[in-house]
């Protein structure tokens, strides 16, 4: 008798199929920057599908658990860099915070595969409509459960792929549920189900591609034919003394010297908390700057951590002065990074009672920046990550920018994916984007997410370039997310309605015979 595909993933031991669905989820870093072998991502997406096909929900959800699991011990590697590196924590313990950190992410990516074993495990439709939207709200849900930690979207793998024309209507999660359906094609093809039901696989799943292909050719903005000059300062301050209160002087001196040349340009960028003294302790300071940016015309936008006497409160904000106006206060938080839940936590390591980790929320209406009569949508360092809130920013505005404090990361995969999410932002809006860090890479991104130019990281430099003002709104600048995953949800129901009645009819067929 002749052994099937189906057969022989049906009797892998259940230790084996474990391994190799960890194994898949680990492979899916590659497929991200600075790898970018971004056909790995979908290969790993099918042998997750083919691994949870058919089998029990028990069964369902350890896999899935695995593959999570696997998933963001290669992907967020870099955490331990901050636990350990910076953070003070001995080596034991940083393991141990960053074994339990990937547990609670695994956990919160197998919730919706729940559901996938509950009603569509045996259903004819799985592969092709189950399973991507299981994945869609993976992403969705790590988007706001715990404050959110979305990370790793396989979409991200597909900036400069054919699909990327659908990113300025749905979004980076968009993209991946195009993915999770093409991966859903392939399990399809490995596990022989019938030729007409191929087909439908493979024609939706070449128009998908082929109308992302077309869709790139569409502009839903317009760029302005006069170019900004645009410089940022990248201090590459050490992270273990950025915070010592003898650097402060100096840090100052360094941003000084370093804007020297660059005065001129319409908008000078200084990274995430560039300056490392209080707001008001800051004043005689940021007067000075102020001064020189206003005789030059220039606008100057910085980061430093704004005090509210009032409020007695502390943001993580961007100030602005000379011909730029405005203030921001971030609005999405690093948990333990930038407030600590509990106080008695502070003081069981260093990286939990760092001067960052007293940080409040900002308000979630804020107003952008302006320079000149340019608008600008600020986002800070973690924000990047949030593909609504960047859109909803972008609106009003014609620039996107982001300012970053890298130096947490250190030479790890983290400076990397940001970087690459910063580029999903400006394709997702068709936008210009201005991202200034403080250890590199700084970049400029044009419309299209592609870098025009970049410095060099952990070096001490300036990068000065053009970026044009963008005018319109795209349709995932509109409506965001929503849409998406609410056809997700109602096409789930109908089904779960549609299985449920065939099984109905089924069993009231072989009651009859």
């Amino acid at each position: 008798m002749r052994t099937t595909i189906p057969d022989v993933l049906l009797r892998i031991p259940n230790k084996i199929s474990n391994l190799i669905a960890a194994v898949g989820g680990s492979l899916i870093t590659l497929s991200f920057a600075p790898f970018n072998y971004w056909f790995v991502g979908i290969f790993s997406l099918a042998c997750l599908a083919l691994l949870i096909h058919q089998q029990p929900l028990k069964t369902i959800l350890w896999r899935s658990w695995f593959f999570g699991a696997g998933m963001y011990a290669s992907g967020v590697s870099w955490v331990y860099v901050s636990i350990s590196g910076f953070g003070g924590a001995p080596a034991p313990l940083a393991i141990l915070l960053v074994a339990l950190f990937v547990n609670v992410l695994a956990f919160a990516f197998i919730i919706p595969f729940y559901i996938y074993g509950k009603f569509f495990s045996h259903s004819a439709m799985n592969l092709l409509v189950a399973f991507p939207i299981t994945w869609l709200l993976s992403e969705w849900i790590r988007t706001w459960l715990l404050t959110g930690f979305p990370w790793l979207f396989i979409g991200y793998a597909h900036t400069h792929t054919w699909i990327s024309g659908w990113a300025p209507i749905v979004g980076v999660m968009g993209l991946s549920f195009i993915c999770a359906l093409s991966a859903g094609f392939l399990a399809q093809c490995c596990w022989a189900i019938k030729k007409f039901a191929l087909l439908i696989g493979g024609t939706v799943t070449f128009l998908f591609w082929m109308g992302g292909l077309a869709l790139q050719q569409y502009q839903w903005t317009h760029l302005s034919p006069n170019p900004i000059s645009l410089a940022m300062v990248q201090p590459n301050i050490a992270q273990e003394n950025k915070w010592e209160k003898d650097c402060i002087l100096s840090t100052m001196s360094l941003l000084k010297e370093k804007s020297e040349p660059l005065w001129g340009n319409k908008i000078i960028i200084w990274p995430e908390a560039a300056v490392t003294a209080l707001y008001s302790d800051a004043l005689p300071f940021l007067n000075e700057m102020n001064s020189i940016a206003s005789e030059h015309n220039s606008g100057l936008i910085t980061g430093i951590i704004f005090d509210d006497a009032e409020k007695n409160a502390y943001y993580n904000s961007i100030a602005t002065f000379g011909d730029a106006i405005g203030i921001y206060h971030k609005r999405r938080l690093v948990p333990f990074g930038e407030y600590v839940p509990r106080e008695w936590l502070r003081n069981l390591i260093t990286f939990f009672n760092l001067p960052t980790s007293h940080i409040n929320l900002g308000p979630q209406d804020q107003h952008g920046l302006k320079s000149g009569d340019i608008y600008i949508a600020p986002s800070i360092c973690y924000e990047v990550a949030y593909p609504d809130l960047v859109a909803k920013s972008a609106v009003n505005s014609q620039l996107l920018m982001s300012i970053s404090n890298l130096g947490w990361f250190g030479d790890s995969l983290g400076r990397h994916q940001f970087l690459q999410m910063a580029q999903m932002r400006a394709v997702e809006t068709q936008r210009y984007f201005a991202y200034s860090t403080n250890n590199g890479p700084s970049a400029i991104i044009d419309s299209k997410g592609n870098v025009k130019t970049q410095s060099t990281a952990f070096t001490q430099t300036t990068l000065v370039g053009e970026v044009y003002a963008a005018n319109g709104t795209t349709p995932f600048m509109r409506w965001g997310s929503w849409p998406l995953i609410i056809a997700s949800l109602i096409l789930l129901l109908i089904v779960i309605v549609a299985h449920k009645k065939s099984a109905h009819s089924k069993m009231l067929t072989s009651s009859l015979l």
